[in-house]
């Protein structure tokens, strides 16, 4: 069975980010096609190759997806082609594979996005009390394990 990198993904209402974990890639190559299809290729660190696509859940723009090399991911940020929330990731309504993850990091519910207008490469951490807590200041960072479901 043939071993796929993490993917982290979350979505604002006009694109979706895809975070792949893989440190050290070379030969980085992203092609997306107008009607969702993402596709994924690299050289890993063990000189593997690494490919891979996902049937994105609408249509994007194809011109927009320019892969961000991080120390140890890689940033797709991909256009969607219309405005709007979708319901899922992938077309397919199965469950994801489970290298698909949610990116709780970068994650924004729809009723939050016009509140909170950020630049894409800020990160808020959100606690859903009501602020009345003691422990004003302190930032509030998700289980890790959890949401990655260990």
């Amino acid at each position: 069975m043939r071993s796929h990198p993490e993917v982290l993904w979350a979505q604002r209402a006009d694109k979706v980010y895809l975070t792949i974990a893989l440190t050290n890639a070379k030969d980085i190559a992203v092609k997306c096609e107008p009607h969702g299809l993402f596709n994924f290729s690299a050289v890993g660190a063990k000189d593997e190759t690494i490919d891979f696509s996902l049937e994105l859940y609408g249509k994007i723009l194809p011109d927009s997806c320019k892969p961000q090399m991080g120390l140890r991911n890689i940033l797709c940020t991909v256009q969607k082609e219309e405005k709007g929330w979708w319901q899922r990731l992938l077309k397919s309504e199965g469950k994801p594979a489970p290298y698909i993850k949610v990116d709780w990091n970068r994650w924004c519910d729809e009723d939050d996005e016009s509140a909170n207008e950020t630049d894409e490469n800020d990160l808020k951490y959100l606690s859903d009390d009501d602020g009345s807590s003691s422990d004003d200041g302190m930032l509030y960072l998700p289980d890790l394990e959890k949401a990655r479901g260990n």
